[in-house]
């Protein structure tokens, strides 16, 4: 199977209430297809994406064997 490893910081790792999962990469063009699977019941919000440890726009796009990571924007004050 073709798998995209998953991982999810701060407050969205305590949102969806884990830390990392492994995705079935069928079906899967960008990072935005990726979120839409497994968000869930967070429905739309504001995500920052890292594919491979690098910045990305949820427009990148993505395959098997790819590293995503989505985490809230950081904010300071």
């Amino acid at each position: 199977m073709n798998l995209i490893q998953v991982r999810y910081f701060a407050g969205i790792r305590e949102r969806l209430g884990r830390d990392q999962e492994l995705v079935d990469a069928e079906g899967i063009r960008c990072a935005s297809d990726v979120w839409s699977r497994v968000s869930g019941a967070l429905g739309p919000v504001r995500v920052l994406v890292a594919i491979n440890q690098e910045y990305a726009a949820m427009d990148h796009p993505v395959g098997p064997g790819d590293e995503i990571a989505f985490f809230p924007p950081v904010t300071g004050g």
